[in-house]
């Protein structure tokens, strides 16, 4: 996995045939990377769509982790989670995607060498933060779709505590130690020396690193998969079977049991749509990264600029996925942007009937 930084890299492996008049990332520096400059009209328009997912996976998250946080009612198990992993979304929003954007559009990375690994431990942090995130979140769904009624005693706000916390240290001690011991960059000395310019942000990752990286990926998305493939099999078996009780009755069956069996499948549906984006965004990442590894770097610098922005947008999805699906969320948001949130006994408002 090669996370080049500027179109330097690229020029000099012949890639791209550089202008008549090179010009550099920091003009008087003696090996300073080659800058690919746009133009403005396309510069300015890179900056938009980069600037507004930013803001989106920024403000977004900030609202769902705000709304959760806020209202009593929301405080359950299930959404402390919902709210953890809008944490780790709006925390690429912050250290992210805005020095990924300078470095996309410029071409060059202006932020030092020192927080060019920061940069890239916390992309990987935040991604493997999200992804264990999701696959605690689906266990817990379909926990709750087997068996709604046992489900509060067995998913407690201490478990939820535990996933959170796991999900957490796991993808930043192992992002961290990754790259801050240089065992990435083990057998690709020649290659790293050969790239490193000034004004770069090059991390060079090897076979063996980037096969862990796809598994820790892939054995997640693999858990994930199953057990909503399972939860739409119940889910659907469930649905038939109150339908065929109501049919019997003669008058709808409403009862507790199933109202709660209603609430958690479509709770499981919103999330199920969530890890589908999640793995449409970063699938072609890992891919990538490995082919990369193993075919020597050969993805050109705009191939993988499109795929890493793809994968930095899934931040600024999953406020948009619950805005469409949660009605609660909804409720929420409007109270929030009226100010009504700053009234008193704000935080027991009731967002949907239990």
């Amino acid at each position: 996995k090669m996370i080049p930084s500027s179109g330097a890299q690229r020029t000099m492996s012949g890639d791209l045939t550089p202008p008549a008049a090179v010009q550099l990332c920091y003009e008087n520096v003696n090996g300073s990377c080659v800058k690919a400059p746009y133009s403005p009209g396309p510069r300015l328009l890179l900056y938009l769509v980069f600037g507004s997912g930013a803001v989106l996976a920024v403000l977004g998250n900030l609202l769902v982790m705000i709304s959760i946080l806020h209202f009593k009612q929301l405080h359950s198990p299930a959404n402390f989670l919902v709210a953890s992993l809008a944490c780790a979304d709006f925390l690429v929003g912050t250290t992210v995607m805005p020095f990924s954007m300078v470095r996309s559009v410029e071409s060059c990375w202006y932020f030092g060498d020192s927080f060019c690994k920061f940069h890239s431990s916390f992309e990987g942090s935040f991604c493997y933060c999200s992804i264990f995130h999701l696959c605690f979140i689906s266990i817990d769904r379909y926990t709750a779709v087997t068996d709604p009624l046992v489900y509060p005693t067995r998913f407690t706000v201490s478990v939820s505590g535990m996933c959170i916390t796991f999900s957490g240290m796991l993808a930043v001690v192992y992002s961290f130690s990754v790259f801050y011991t240089g065992s990435n960059e083990a057998g690709l000395e020649e290659l790293v020396s050969a790239l490193t310019c000034v004004g770069g942000c090059q991390i060079a990752v090897n076979q063996n690193w980037v096969l862990i990286d796809f598994l820790l990926f892939f054995i997640p998305t693999l858990v994930m998969v199953t057990i909503y493939s399972k939860i739409f099999l119940i889910a659907r078996q469930q649905a038939r079977k109150i339908e065929s009780q109501s049919n019997k009755t003669a008058k709808p069956s409403d009862s507790y049991k199933d109202r709660v069996a209603r609430r958690e499948r479509k709770a499981a549906t919103t999330l199920g749509i969530a890890v589908i984006a999640f793995l449409v965004s970063w699938l072609p990442y890992f891919i990538d990264s490995v082919i990369d590894a193993f075919l020597g770097f050969i993805t050109p610098t705009y191939v993988y600029e499109i795929i890493v922005w793809i994968a930095y947008y899934n931040s600024a999805m999953n406020p948009l996925i619950y805005a469409f699906f949660y009605p609660w969320f909804r409720k929420a948001l409007k109270l929030i942007i009226s100010g009504q949130l700053f009234k008193e006994n704000s935080s027991i408002i009731k967002l949907f009937s239990e």
